[in-house]
This record gives C-alpha cells, sequence and structure tokens, in this order.
C-alpha cells in the first residue's frame, strides 16, 4: 500500500469550547472510522512562511495549510474518497491529497 498525504487548507475555527470539542469528535470518529488507515492522525499548523529565491513571505501563501494526516491506500482515488468524508468540508474547507514518494 502507498502513503499519501492529505494537506488540509481552511475550515472554520470553532467559536466557543463547546463547538471546538463537537469539531474535535468528528474528527476523532471521521480518523478512528478508518481503522489503521491513518499511519498519522496528524495535527494543525501554524501559519508559515514561503520561501522562494527572492525571499521569504509571512503570509502562507495564496492557499496557507491548516493541517496534515498522512494515510495509507490501493491507489490515490481510494485516498481521495477517505479525504471526501473529512470534517474540514463542514467548515469551507479543503483536502489535497499528494502521494508520499518512497525513496
Amino acid at each position: 500500500m502507498a502513503k499519501f498525504l492529505f494537506v488540509y487548507h481552511g475550515g472554520a475555527k470553532p467559536a466557543t469550547p463547546e463547538e471546538g470539542e463537537k469539531v474535535m469528535a468528528s474528527w476523532m470518529s471521521w480518523i478512528g472510522g478508518h481503522g489503521e488507515t491513518f499511519v498519522d492522525g496528524g495535527n494543525p499548523v501554524g501559519l508559515s512562511k514561503t520561501v522562494t529565491s527572492s525571499g521569504v513571505a509571512d503570509n502562507g501563501g495564496a492557499n496557507p495549510a491548516s493541517g496534515y494526516s498522512i494515510v495509507q491506500a490501493d491507489t490515490i482515488d481510494a485516498a481521495a474518497e477517505i479525504a471526501k468524508g473529512c470534517p474540514i468540508h463542514e467548515g469551507g474547507g479543503s483536502v489535497e491529497v499528494a502521494e508520499i514518494m518512497e525513496m
């Protein structure tokens, strides 16, 4: 099985601690519902810096990452099917799916 990187973009921040608990429960249910498919459940990430040959930008780029996970699946299409159920979609976010190339 191949490994795939899920890069989360966007999504709404919970407005209250209670809403945060509901969001976290939704994520844990989604990840837990896929058994050992999730190699690394991941974490949220802070604001990034974009580094290019012309310098460093503090804005995180056009579509900054908000988190990541690593899953295993037979194909990128199978990984994309898993990503379709991600709770980030409920908050207007998206999931970028890319195969991790073993070196």
